[in-house]
């Protein structure tokens, strides 16, 4: 049985690529910290940084182009009051590039020369700092199944998810933790989000090559205990999966996140086994079917 993506009606704290989706307003609190700009760029996607990137280049260029023409004429070889002559003028300046058509010839145009080359060797450093920042960050490529399964494991129903591995490395020492989330409502009337970690079978795993199905066995001792499908919609129920370890490759800390919310966790329900044997002895993982579940016979 395929499972495919459906619209979700239920708010998530934790979307399916791992980000923080809530919407939260804070009140009394600045929207930027100066000291957070580079923090705010590192997490800029690619597109968004390139063209930031972009448009500052271009307003820059423009701003000295603008006070180039200020100065009158002050370049050599550039027609008088031409904006297009003073901004490739301040292209090749802000560059170091200095082809020596246009040079400056006054001593204000020589002034600002001195001043963009400082902004234009201050921005190269910020630039090519941050693009390497954003460019050596670790990252995980982790898959998490679509959706989780209830179903008996040794007589106990126990709750189910997949994990795998997309690169063809290994996560050395990697650690899986799962927290449920559900709305509850105390004795006095108040709202509360109520925190609950799930005790896993193995939560820890030397080598993550491959795949991994975490278990979480319902019994007693399981804030799930006794709950239903319906329990777990009416009480906006989300579980929250992160994952850590070392990227072998990199020797470097990576995290993955991902979340399933009440409408995909599917009961009475199990996944289809991906693991295959060739002749040889070998093993196959097909990836085509890591979302697939079945009905428990």
């Amino acid at each position: 049985m395929k499972i495919h993506r459906n619209r979700q009606q239920q708010p998530r704290l934790v979307s399916r690529k791992g980000e923080f989706t809530l919407n939260i307003v804070k009140l009394g609190l600045p929207r930027l910290h100066f000291s957070d700009l580079y923090h705010k760029l590192l997490t800029l996607s690619w597109p968004q940084f390139f063209i930031l990137i972009c448009l500052s280049y271009a307003v820059t260029n423009s701003l000295f182009a603008f006070a180039y023409l200020a100065g009158g004429d002050c370049i050599a070889n550039a027609r008088p009051g031409s904006f297009k002559d003073a901004f490739y003028f301040s292209v090749q300046t802000m560059a170091t590039i200095g082809y020596g058509a246009m040079y400056p010839r006054t001593e204000y145009a020589n002034t600002m020369v001195a001043i963009e080359a400082f902004f234009g060797l201050w921005g190269v450093a910020m630039v090519t700092g941050l693009a390497f920042s954003k460019f050596s960050r670790p990252t995980a490529r982790v898959i998490f199944s679509r959706v989780a399964v209830i179903a008996p494991f040794n007589g106990v129903p126990t709750l189910m998810y997949r994990a795998g591995n997309q690169r063809f490395n290994q996560i050395l020492e990697a650690q899986q933790k799962a927290t449920l989330i559900l709305d509850k409502v105390t004795s006095e009337g108040e709202y509360m989000r109520r925190f609950y970690d799930l005790q896993l079978v193995r939560s820890q795993s030397p080598i993550f090559a491959l795949t991994w199905t975490v278990m979480h066995p319902i019994d007693e001792n399981s804030p799930l205990y006794q709950l239903t499908a319906l329990d777990l919609s009416e009480q906006q129920a989300e579980i929250i999966i992160t994952l850590m370890g070392i990227d072998e490759t990199v020797s470097q800390t990576i995290n993955a996140r991902h979340s399933f919310v009440a409408s995909e966790i599917m009961w009475n329900m199990r996944f289809v086994d991906i693991i295959l044997r060739t002749p040889d002895g070998g093993r196959v993982v097909d990836y085509t079917r890591f979302h697939d579940v079945k009905p428990v016979e």
